[in-house]
């Protein structure tokens, strides 16, 4: 899928932006895959050190917890230091600690290693998104789609990897093989992508750019991005469920969530690209009322009718985020957009977190189908709030179908 920069952009500035994108999208295919190949290693490690499950799940919260908590002092250091030279430490770093991972020899070691691993995962959501926003400046919703997009191969190849390396070598030299592949992605980024510069430098030219800024809508758009996070997590919570409940078996249940993931990598494609041509307000309205109507679908119909469905669902659980990620440029002076990015990101990955503990205290009260039907429901929500959002918006759906 071609993006573009905009009529005036000259040759070099484009292909300045589309290196950009190349690399950022390889970097966040890294980041994202090596969040969730820690689900593969989680059995692996129980066997290992004889851990218990609440351990294993401080263990995956430790990496979260450093990932999430340090985006925001992230953003603060980019407005002092290129935020290229974060990205390549950033990745080194988390390459790092999974070669350190590789040689712990108790779970004091293997927490570290996997601290040192997240932190490093805390840079590349918020200054790879503002880099990508500034290479395209008024048309970066498509591209910051795409980047988002590469996100969900590197959760799909990485783990996937992992788990074939797992039958022909040890979790060590596994995870060895794993850290030299993000060191070689360091490397790329120093080699190949462009300067992003610094927060300081930005902010001469954010008087140029301020009449294009419309402030005030952040927060709608932090606490729509929180409530989406919100009805997709808890939706995927008791899917399987309500399929086991409809008479689905457990390799039936793996198959509907590979296509609720495909539909959602698809979403997220799709998506940024389509609130660049009709606009924010009517690309959420769509997701949202698309999410809460395929939900009560799937919770009506029999088993095999409502699994059909789920690929479809996948695209509108995950569509609205492209959307919301194109977005948060729009509402940000120039020289703070890391610090932006950050703060959107850390909403998210937070409600992530809570929301299934949430509704699963839901669940136990009610059951599984209401507490579902809440998802639903919390989906609706986002659509009065993105009526008051589109008030702060610029919508360049009618230029776009000009072109």
């Amino acid at each position: 899928m071609s993006v573009s920069v905009g009529v005036e952009t000259s040759r070099p500035e484009r292909a300045r932006a589309t290196r950009t994108l190349t690399v950022t999208g390889l970097n966040h295919a890294l980041h994202d895959g090596y969040t969730d190949l820690i689900y593969v290693l989680l059995p692996v490690w129980q066997a290992e050190f004889t851990l218990s499950y609440g351990l294993l799940a401080l263990l995956r919260g430790v990496y979260a917890g450093a990932m999430a908590g340090l985006q925001i002092p992230v953003a603060r250091v980019a407005g002092r230091i290129d935020g290229k030279l974060i990205l390549i430490a950033g990745t080194a770093l988390a390459a790092f600690g999974y070669l350190l991972a590789g040689f712990s020899g108790g779970i004091v070691g293997l927490g570290l290693a996997l601290a040192l691993s997240g932190a490093g995962s805390s840079t590349q959501h918020p200054i790879a998104s503002a880099a990508v926003s500034r290479a395209y400046g008024t048309a970066a919703r498509g591209p910051l789609g795409i980047y988002n997009f590469t996100g969900d191969l590197g959760k799909a190849a990485i783990p996937a990897l992992t788990s074939i390396l797992l039958v022909i070598m040890s979790w060590r030299h596994t995870l060895l093989v794993l850290a030299f592949m993000g060191l070689l992605v360091a490397v790329c980024i120093a080699l190949w992508m462009p300067s992003v510069g610094k927060g300081a430098e930005r902010k001469t030219t954010a008087a140029a750019r301020h009449d294009s800024v419309n402030r005030g809508g952040f927060p709608w758009l932090l606490a729509i991005g929180i409530l989406d996070t919100a009805a997709r997590m808890g939706f995927l919570t008791f899917l399987p469920f309500l399929l086991l409940d409809k008479g689905g078996s457990l390799p039936i249940n793996g198959l509907a969530l590979a296509l609720v993931f495909i539909g959602g990598a698809a979403g997220k494609f799709t998506c940024g690209w389509l609130g660049e041509r009709v606009g924010t307000l009517r690309t959420v309205l769509l997701t949202e009322g698309g999410t809460a109507a395929l939900i009560i679908a799937v919770l009506a119909l029999p088993l095999v009718p409502a699994i059909v469905l789920l690929p479809l669902l996948g695209v509108m659980l995950n569509g609205t985020s492209s959307v919301l990620y194109g977005t948060v440029p729009e509402l940000t002076p120039p020289h703070r957009t890391e610090r932006a990015f950050a703060l959107f990101y850390t909403g998210t990955i937070g409600s992530g977190a809570v929301a299934p503990v949430l509704y699963g205290v839901l669940g136990d009260a009610l059951g599984p189908v209401l507490a579902t039907v809440a998802t639903a429901l919390t989906a609706l929500v986002i659509c009065p709030l993105a009526v008051a959002l589109a008030r702060h918006l610029r919508d360049n759906a009618g230029a776009h179908r000009a072109a």
